[in-house]
């Protein structure tokens, strides 16, 4: 085997492991004896009918979605279409990933076939799709693991600019990217007061980090703000929307203005949080 390839396949291997579970709450609950749901119209603040990440979750009294313009990242975020509210989180090989009281709502977004689409690589998916709705095609880019360099989708394309095209350069980018890429790429936010819709908790982890996106935010009058959180996981898997175990009156929004932050999944902490440039 060449140098190249050697490199290349481990740089692939190190993607693949880019989410984990070594902190998982799942079991953590599991053990703790906490019930879990079948169905996400269980939870108060969920409208079944909602066919939105916006419509489909209801806000909690006093609270306010923020006012986007329809070329806001935000507003793309809130918009985003979701499946019926029965529909279970399919893996890339078409298997079904148990709800255990994870996640909600399942956003209708196509994956591929290959076990690529994972946590930062649906990150980088929504931002990247957001761009390409707007055509700034200029702005997407993103490091590669092994030399910290963009790759962006302009140089890649050529001008052809179909989906199928686009579709190309994001598993192209999701091979060769993880989150110790993204989490190296994004500037930090200061303090979780600042945050922002987009914005994304990443663990860059060694050897396996994870990451969730903010695909809503509310405030009251008093400046509080709250979120909701959507992942991808490993292996491959639709982005899910996810329930929020440590405050069930509040789920499936989290109070983020806390040193920890428990999801299902993952733990994160306030200095895990980033931003786009």
């Amino acid at each position: 085997m060449t140098t190249t390839y050697l490199l290349l396949s481990a740089l692939t291997l190190l993607t693949f492991i880019g989410c984990g579970q070594p902190n998982s709450a799942v079991s953590q609950a599991k053990s703790k004896g906490q019930t879990t749901t079948e169905h996400a119209e269980q939870i108060p603040l969920i409208n079944p009918g909602g066919m939105t990440v916006k419509t489909r979750i209801s806000l909690p009294k006093g609270f306010e979605r923020l006012p986007y313009t329809t070329k806001e990242f935000g507003s793309f975020l809130e918009n985003l279409p979701l499946y019926p509210i029965d529909h279970d989180v399919r893996y890339y090989n078409g298997k079904i990933k148990p709800r255990n009281n994870i996640y909600n709502s399942v956003i209708k977004l196509d994956i591929g076939k290959r076990d690529l689409h994972q946590c930062a690589d649906a990150v980088m998916r929504l931002r990247a799709d957001y761009l390409y709705q707007q055509k700034r095609y200029q702005n997407i880019k993103f490091n590669f693991l092994s030399d910290g360099k963009p790759r962006s989708y302009g140089n890649y394309v050529k001008g052809d600019y179909s989906y199928a095209k686009y579709w190309k350069y994001m598993e192209y980018i999701f091979a060769y990217a993880n989150t110790a890429s993204l989490h190296d790429e994004l500037p930090s936010v200061k303090t979780t007061k600042e945050v922002k819709i987009g914005d994304t908790f990443i663990q860059k982890g060694s050897p396996i980090g994870h990451a969730v996106i903010i695909v809503d935010l509310a405030i009251n009058k008093e400046g509080k703000k709250i979120v909701l959180l959507a992942q991808s996981y490993m292996p491959a898997q639709e982005i899910q929307l996810l329930n929020n175990w440590n405050n069930p009156k509040l789920s499936p929004w989290y109070d983020i203005d806390k040193d920890v932050i428990n999801t299902p999944e993952w733990t994160f902490y306030a200095r895990n949080l980033k931003t786009w440039k």
